[in-house]
């Protein structure tokens, strides 16, 4: 199944997510599908930033959502110095073969600065439903 690379930019933040289906940890007969995400966040400010936390909005195909908040990412609270980019790979399942996911990570600049990077929003798609953005 083809990769899509969704990307935003707020606030000189980078923010790229590819989402992938797991073919080996999903179970369509039992209404188990599962994705993995991989996201690239890139600081494109003159200025260091911290990552400090995130905040998912997860939805299935019925409209059925949940949102996903806490402190950091993959259990780091990277600091970006002007140019770096910090990558990590998560996952999510879901009871549908197809879904969508979004939201923001709170960071803070080196002045102390607070402010909000859009992820973009993402389709979830499987080989069991066509892939469209929701």
């Amino acid at each position: 199944m083809k990769e899509s690379l969704y990307k935003a930019v707020t606030f000189g933040v980078g923010v790229s997510v590819a989402a992938t289906y797991l073919d080996y940890q999903s179970d369509p007969d039992n209404s188990q599908f599962a994705w993995a995400y991989h996201v690239r966040i890139e600081n494109r400010n003159k200025k260091s930033v911290q990552l400090l936390s995130r905040n998912w909005s997860i939805t299935d195909a019925l409209g059925n959502g949940h949102w996903v908040i806490g402190e950091g990412v993959v259990g780091e609270k990277p600091i970006l110095q002007p140019g770096e980019a910090f990558e990590y790979t998560s996952g999510t399942p879901l009871q549908t073969p197809s879904g969508i996911m979004a939201g923001f990570y709170r960071l803070i600049d080196e002045d102390g600065y607070l402010f909000y990077a859009e992820v973009p929003a993402f389709s979830l798609d499987s080989p069991y439903e066509e892939p469209s953005l929701h």
